[in-house]
């Protein structure tokens, strides 16, 4: 790891004034690189061994200048690509003087790093803040990876295979202990940074398109709908235990998430064409907008709250603190499942609308999601039941 630089006096290519040209050659394990200095002096003024210019030439402060600037940027452009801690060739440290950067040479942190950046800029236009820092948290389990298996602070983008993403798979799952559907979060970040990578030319294609993540399915949790009738009919004496449920209440016939019940103001409710009222709603994490007709059940709570001396429709509250006072709601309503916020939102995809034959195409707008997909992912098992309790009601009925 030692550069050595030399500056070499080229008598054969001696000018009609006689000067003769000085170049300048490194060499880097064991390789060699010689180019143009741009300097010419006569022969005779030159000291070899020294590596200097005698007075007597003309100009020779300047000339000597000119070289020890030469060995100067050398010597960062050596001195940076050794902080980088990839390996390097000396056509880089030459690329790097001249203020060239190799795009396929680029290292995979250093990628990574370029692409969050770009997310920064579009924090409040096209993405949330912790969507951002969602990647950047990622970026620190990318590089504690590449230290721990490549002994390295970073490597080569080029230099990827296609067991990367097992071995990355693997070292958050045993290292960082990190659940299945955390982690594939963590490689779909890495991967939409290949991406990236591969459409600004860093690399040629995408080393991992036969990589398929783990699937992970999870039970959807809902309450059902004698649930659902037991919760409202449960009233409690303390008024922010009573608050906290109309709140959950008033969701599971929405479908509203904690950002948007939180941020729901008296003028989100409009009269629209049909003369009933309806919310209009901005769904942060998708950046979207998508309307609710409010039912009779959600009209009834927002009533209970018309006299609150505030923009906002609902008192505020952190979502930490929703969902520990769900808890204690969930023991004294004597219902048997894990309570939290998005339990209201699926109960409304479930039990009050599909349950109750609403197409999955509506429940997806009324949902607010992107892509009927997404839907269907998530609740396609709740419309096979739904499909095999009416097959079970037809059969009995034929028979």
């Amino acid at each position: 790891m030692k550069i050595n630089i030399l500056f070499l006096l080229y008598k054969s290519k001696t000018n009609s004034k006689g000067n003769c040209p000085i170049r300048c050659r490194i060499t880097y394990k064991r390789k060699r690189k010689e180019f143009s200095t741009g300097q010419f002096i006569y022969p005779e003024n030159w000291l070899s061994k020294q590596q200097r210019i005698k007075p007597d030439e003309p100009d020779a402060e300047l000339k000597e200048n000119q070289l020890s600037l030469i060995k100067t940027k050398l010597s960062q452009a050596f001195l940076f690509l050794q902080v980088k801690g990839t390996d390097f060739t000396i056509d880089e440290i030459y690329s790097h003087f001249k203020g060239e950067t190799n795009k396929k040479d680029f290292g995979v942190l250093e990628v990574y790093n370029l692409h969050s950046e770009r997310l920064k800029k579009l924090i409040g236009i096209d993405i949330q803040e912790v969507t951002y820092s969602k990647y950047i948290e990622s970026g620190r389990h990318l590089k504690s990876f590449i230290i721990y298996k490549f002994r390295s602070n970073d490597i080569k983008i080029k230099a990827l295979k296609s067991s990367f993403l097992e071995h990355y798979e693997y070292f958050l799952k045993t290292e960082k202990k990190l659940q299945q559907s955390t982690l594939n979060k963590a490689i779909q970040r890495f991967r939409r940074t290949i991406k990236y990578a591969v459409s600004e030319d860093y690399l040629d294609k995408d080393p991992f398109l036969l990589y398929k993540a783990k699937r992970v399915k999870k039970d959807i949790v809902f309450l059902t709908f004698e649930q659902l009738e037991k919760l409202e009919n449960t009233d409690f004496d303390v008024k922010r235990v009573q608050r906290i449920k109309d709140m959950f209440v008033f969701c599971c016939y929405t479908g509203l998430g904690f950002k948007e019940m939180y941020n729901l103001r008296k003028s989100d409710i409009r009269k629209e064409f049909d003369s009933n009222l309806w919310l209009n709603i901005h769904r942060k994490k998708t950046s979207r907008s998508y309307k609710v007709p409010l039912l009779p059940k959600a009209k009834e709570i927002m009533a209970k709250y018309d006299e609150i001396d505030s923009d906002f429709v609902f008192p505020r509250i952190s979502n930490a603190n929703f969902n520990a006072y769900l808890k204690e709601i969930a023991d004294l309503a004597g219902i048997e499942i894990k309570l939290t916020h998005h339990v209201a939102r699926r109960t409304f995809a479930s039990t009050v609308l599909l349950y109750n034959n609403v197409p999955i195409e509506i429940v997806s707008k009324l949902l607010g999601h992107s892509k009927i997909q997404t839907t269907q992912d998530s609740y396609g098992k709740i419309v096979e039941k739904r499909i095999s309790d009416e097959m079970f009601r037809l059969n009995k009925k034929l028979n």
